[in-house]
């Protein structure tokens, strides 16, 4: 079953390059094209897009509104989103996760780079380009005006394992790493995560690193450890 992307980008030429590279994948198809956050917010809605590749600067509503909108609708609970723009070193990759985007990529990307990105993101899972990096989500994290921040108590609802397995997450461990560190199955610590997000009520594990550290389980003091 092909996994359907839905473009969002208000430059024509730069959707219609798109549609050329997600249509040669076999597994990938489009569904549709946005040319505003409007639109693509509507279209999320009617063509039901596994995957919306979300431009940042768009007319009318802007890609991080229109994400914003995606990400809460519980009818759109199955749809993710994967920001692409121009501006990677800045304040728009935690504006994008804290908007509820799974994925972040600079327009540079190979192609490669993009139809891998697209399946890891539909899997459910985080992802993040090289320089949008760790460091630069927890300086913004850091910061005072994030009063609707989760609160450390919020962690209450998880076992004493899953807090672990959530910081083990926010150091950017993959289950495998998880796995090995906590000596478990994979499937366990596949398990344990899937539980965290539902307990947390994260979309996927993008969410789960932003929570890490928001609500302090992990920080960055010179190198990543938790708290």
């Amino acid at each position: 079953m092909s996994i359907r992307v839905l473009l969002a980008d208000d430059q024509a030429l730069v959707r219609a390059g798109f549609r050329v590279l997600v249509e040669s994948a076999p597994d990938l198809e489009v569904v549709g094209e946005a040319s505003t956050g409007v639109e693509a917010v509507e279209l999320a809605r009617t063509t039901r897009a596994d995957v919306v590749l979300m431009d940042i600067r768009m007319p009318e509503l802007d890609g991080l509104a229109a994400t914003r909108q995606i990400t809460e609708d519980e009818d759109l609970a199955g749809v993710r989103v994967l920001i692409l723009t121009t501006f990677e070193i800045d304040e728009y990759v935690f504006k994008a996760l804290r908007a509820g985007a799974s994925g972040f990529l600079g327009k540079g990307v190979e192609p490669t780079e993009l139809l891998a990105a697209i399946r890891v993101v539909a899997r459910g899972e985080a992802l993040l380009s090289p320089a949008a990096t760790r460091g630069l989500i927890a300086r913004f994290l850091n910061q005072p005006d994030r009063g609707d921040a989760p609160r450390p108590e919020q962690l209450g609802v998880l076992t004493d394992r899953e807090r672990e397995v959530l910081g083990l997450v926010g150091v950017g461990l993959s289950n495998e790493e998880i796995a090995e560190h906590l000596v478990l199955s994979p499937l366990t610590a596949k398990t344990h995560v899937n539980r965290t997000m539902m307990k947390l009520g994260a979309r996927d594990r993008a969410q789960l690193v932003v929570i890490a550290y928001e609500t302090g389980l992990v920080r960055a003091t010179g190198g990543w450890q938790l708290s």
